[in-house]
């Protein structure tokens, strides 16, 4: 039985008032309180937090008037508890919030797009558990937009890191007054930082829901990654006459063989080199041409001179290479490269911005 269990047991007690053996018919905010009072006496606590802050309120001021309560009538509430404890077969932590987490991946981006505006007019939702989930390329609009004053509780409410991130971004100016005003934020009552969180939460729901999961540059990278050296050439050429700043961002999304004496940390060589085929590492060395050479020669560079002698003694022995197996085994590399770092076992360097 998962945690929210006891607190479905609590709200399904019955609202019918009862008479207990000792006494006074008990209301179902004075038996809730009765059986929390219990469980805390046996060093037991409930997830009260999940309650509503209403619901919290009028728990608490339950327990501030019960005064003294015979074991008579603790007994009769207890066994109410236990029954409907034991008849709940699934429980469901409530909200439209809770029911996106379990929809998430499975319903389309529109349906996820209308539950969410739903979800920001609840008044039991946190906006904040679902803004600090986004990450911060999601969250930077915002932080453009909104004042020094909410961009302080902005970064207040979000992760050390997440927050660090932010900051980073902002000019510097900006990033300077931001600091100093989290400072301030010590007074800020409860509800004001919530209202700002649901009005942030809203302002992102306004963003209509994307239809691709990845932007155009991302995209175009991806694509031209996978195409022929010809092919891609070609396009980013007609690119450059169309728009020179998208395929100047573009070339920087490429990630190819000649990249990686810029992209790839030398001590993350050994797990590329274990992962690709012998055939296909020494077809991609030897094939290589012009400023791939350079790639080849990182590469070499950075093994043990041993085995770098090794593959070159078998690279002499090539003979001629057809240019479709060099290209299929750089891809290979490449593809292996990418592999490793999306499993997290390498990450690969960002290149330096003009």
């Amino acid at each position: 039985m998962n945690q929210i269990a006891p607190l479905a047991a609590l709200g399904d007690m019955s609202e019918m008032e009862f008479d207990p053996p000792a006494g006074n018919a008990l209301s179902k905010r004075q038996k809730a309180a009765i059986i929390v009072r219990l469980l805390s006496s046996e060093g037991e606590k409930l997830p009260l937090n999940l309650l509503s802050d209403e619901q919290q309120t009028e728990l608490g001021q339950e327990i501030a008037q019960l005064n003294m309560v015979d074991r008579a009538t603790m007994n009769a509430v207890v066994t109410e508890f236990c029954e409907t404890l034991e008849s709940i077969g699934i429980t469901f932590a409530g909200g439209l919030e809770s029911a996106l987490k379990l929809l998430q991946g499975q319903i389309t981006p529109s349906a996820e797009s209308r539950l969410r505006k739903l979800a920001s007019g609840s008044n039991r939702s946190d906006p904040w558990e679902r803004i600090s989930a986004l990450d911060a390329e999601i969250l930077m609009p915002v932080v453009e937009e909104e004042c020094i004053e909410i961009c302080a509780v902005l970064l207040s409410k979000l992760s050390v890191s997440k927050s660090a991130d932010l900051l980073s971004r902002m000019p510097g100016e900006k990033a300077r007054r931001v600091a100093y005003a989290v400072s301030l934020t010590g007074n800020i009552a409860p509800e004001a930082v919530w209202k700002i969180g649901q009005a942030i939460a809203q302002q992102l729901d306004a963003v209509p829901a994307r239809a691709f999961a990845s932007g155009p540059v991302e995209r175009v990278g991806a694509i031209l990654n996978y195409a022929a050296s010809t092919t891609r050439n070609t396009v980013l050429d007609g690119l450059e006459e169309e728009d020179k700043l998208f395929a100047e961002q573009v070339r920087k999304a490429i990630f190819t063989f000649v990249n990686i004496p810029v992209r790839v940390a030398p001590k993350d060589l050994p797990k590329i080199l274990r992962r690709v085929e012998q055939e296909k590492l020494l077809q991609a060395l030897g094939g290589a041409k012009g400023e791939e050479k350079k790639a080849a020669e990182f590469i070499l560079e950075n093994m043990s001179k041993r085995m770098a002698d090794g593959l070159r003694e078998e690279i002499a022995n090539l003979g001629k290479l057809r240019d479709k197996d060099v290209e299929a085994a750089m891809t290979e590399v490449i593809n292996t490269i990418r592999e490793l770092e999306n499993e997290g076992e390498i990450f690969l360097v960002a290149e330096d911005e003009d």
